[in-house]
């Protein structure tokens, strides 16, 4: 692998739907009728077989399916010193394209004290994802951000940090050494999966962010510097990606609108290789906001969906990308899903037969149009 082939042609967000065996375990866990020896057990063999079936499938870019997780952030976040999580204070409502609802109660985070790392995270996961992969490892990880736009300055201790440039800057240093220690480890592809830079494409959540004293495009300078500095010191050859999301919880989402409020701060200020962006329905909005994207970057498009089952038209989806290669270059692009199929443990609906179909439909368009 080197740096210039990643993201690679075709490439994927990251999680994937957990088997039965899998969910069951962690229930059991959580009922105390498992211990963490037994569940790790059942998680690596689980691992193992989506390892494969991303190799089988033709991927490049292979991820542990983010099965020891719940949350593709939670999980991350609450191992930093600082950082408490509760449940049951927070409701919302995901919106599908029927117009139906589904109800969701996420975990809160809190900063109850100084924000620190306390020791390596996703390290011994990603030596078990290296050990297992005859491709690239690629690690996901929530970007800082998370920690920061759900809650604002009322979910941060003032009497941690009455100056919150201190929090932005533990949090940056503590995500340094996560990634400077996953480094070390031998990772080469890391991803940052971001929804608040989405959300603020959203003139809803433009106006109420706003509302509660903040400002938008501040927040997309302030939420580049933070990627900026947590990925100062990685090596040359660590490519960095970003994940933009509008929402993804049972085939179900959050907000809508093009990258046009964003773009041009977003694609020029922050020092990445390259944006998975989502573009699989109209919510996405058009290309044009690509005309920004620098020439040393790639845009990974996100058109196609891991919300329904049904793969999509290889032709469609060439068309699509000639109509993106108005705007960027076709040699700066690539193809993917607009997001993993299980951002959490609960997953889309969609079965596992749908998502191997599906990416096989991925890697099959894009060996088509780039000829890999």
């Amino acid at each position: 692998m080197t740096k210039k082939e990643v993201p690679f042609r075709a490439d994927h967000v990251g999680s994937y739907l957990r088997p039965v065996r899998l969910a069951e375990a962690r229930q059991r866990y959580a009922d105390g009728n498992c211990d963490k020896a037994e569940l790790r057990g059942i998680e690596d063999e689980c691992i193992r077989e989506v390892v494969r079936n991303q190799e089988n499938a033709g991927l490049k870019g292979i991820t542990d399916g983010e099965f020891r997780r719940t949350y593709f952030h939670i999980d991350f976040l609450e191992r930093l010193s600082g950082v408490e999580v509760t449940y049951g204070e927070f409701s919302t409502a995901f919106r599908r394209d029927d117009g139906s609802e589904v109800g969701f109660k996420p975990p809160t985070m809190h900063i109850t004290d100084k924000i620190r790392h306390m020791g390596s995270i996703q390290g011994e996961d990603f030596d078990f994802l290296k050990s297992e992969v005859a491709q690239t490892p690629k690690v996901c990880i929530p970007a800082p951000s998370m920690l920061h736009f759900r809650g604002g300055r009322e979910a941060i201790s003032k009497a941690a940090y009455p100056d919150l440039e201190e929090f932005f800057e533990d949090l940056c240093a503590a995500y340094r050494e996560e990634i400077n220690g996953l480094a070390e480890r031998g990772c080469r592809y890391l991803q940052m999966d971001d929804t608040n830079l989405a959300y603020l494409c959203d003139p809803a959540i433009r106006q109420s962010t706003i509302d509660r004293g903040d400002d938008p495009d501040e927040l997309v300078h302030l939420y580049c510097r933070m990627v900026n500095e947590a990925i100062r010191d990685r090596p040359e050859n660590m490519t960095v990606t970003v994940h933009l999301c509008r929402g993804n919880f049972k085939s179900a989402w959050v907000a809508q609108g093009g990258y046009e409020p964003v773009a041009e701060i977003l694609f020029n200020e922050m020092m990445i290789d390259g944006f998975f962006l989502e573009y699989d329905d109209e919510r996405s909005g058009d290309f044009a906001p690509l005309r920004f994207m620098p020439k040393d970057k790639t845009v990974v498009l996100g058109l196609m969906s891991s919300k329904f089952p049904r793969a999509e038209d290889k032709e469609e989806l060439i068309r699509r990308i000639e109509e993106a290669s108005q705007f960027v270059p076709l040699e700066q692009c690539a193809l993917s899903h607009q997001c993993g199929f299980s951002s959490t443990a609960h997953g889309n609906e969609i079965s596992e037969d749908d998502q191997w179909r599906k990416l096989a439909r991925c890697v099959e368009t894009a060996g088509e149009v780039w000829g890999f």
